[in-house]
């Protein structure tokens, strides 16, 4: 078991977490991995699940949580030192305004942002607190996140859980005049190196200059710029 705390069942859930850190697994895999009974495996991964140190994914499979980025400022500051490298290369390519959010309880979070040094803007201040119910980054942060957090939003949101989907099949979301109006954005999913999405970044711009299909345009320099976040994160 490792290092033991003289705590039982703190023991016993860290075991579970590290376990599931190596790769997602289900119930059966989990008991091989940590050695517990199959009652006190399930017991303490649901319990994980509810604060959301774990969550699962399309497969029903645990893996480390929402929670646990938000309780981990190093993952903060190797995110914002990535996006400080790869976002002015994303500005210069698409000339519009960009951010990278984070998720933070039912908000997004703008943990930085580059805008256009003239013509028309869409100014997300570094630090901004954005709700989860519209927009292309919400989108991309809520498709990922635990189907605990989809219940308590998606009621409220400007889109459903077939719009999610839609979002997970292809890597990426799109949106036109959710957040504000006038305004069209796209976003692609950034991930740490056990694959669990911690941020999104974004491009977004005037409906006018960017057109309504802002995906067909850059979804792709999106997605080559999560990659790299990924990479500089490492």
């Amino acid at each position: 078991m490792g290092q033991h705390s003289g705590i039982g069942v703190l023991d016993k859930a860290v075991l579970v977490l590290r376990a599931t850190a190596e790769s997602p697994c289900g119930l059966t895999e989990l008991c091989a991995r940590t050695e517990l009974p199959r009652a006190t495996a399930h017991r303490l991964a649901v319990g994980l699940e509810v604060h959301r140190l774990l969550e699962r994914d399309d497969q029903g499979r645990w893996r480390p949580g929402g929670a646990l980025g938000e309780l981990a400022p190093r993952l903060d500051h190797r995110l914002e030192r990535a996006a400080d490298l790869v976002l002015p290369k994303l500005h210069e390519a698409t000339g519009e305004s960009v951010q990278v959010y984070r998720l933070e309880g039912t908000r997004r979070v703008c943990i930085r942002a580059i805008e256009p040094e003239s013509g028309l803007r869409d100014t997300v201040p570094e630090n901004s607190r954005l709700p989860l119910t519209a927009g292309s980054g919400a989108k991309v942060l809520l498709a990922w996140a635990d189907a605990a957090l989809r219940e308590e939003i998606l009621p409220d949101a400007i889109f459903g859980e077939k719009a999610l989907a839609e979002v997970r099949r292809r890597g990426w979301a799109q949106s036109i005049g959710e957040r504000s109006p006038g305004v069209a954005s796209v976003s692609a999913p950034v991930r740490d190196a056990g694959g669990r999405v911690v941020a999104a970044v974004s491009v977004s711009g005037p409906i006018d200059r960017i057109g309504r299909r802002p995906g067909a345009r850059w979804a792709e320099d999106l997605l080559d710029a999560a990659t790299e976040i990924t990479r500089r994160m490492e």
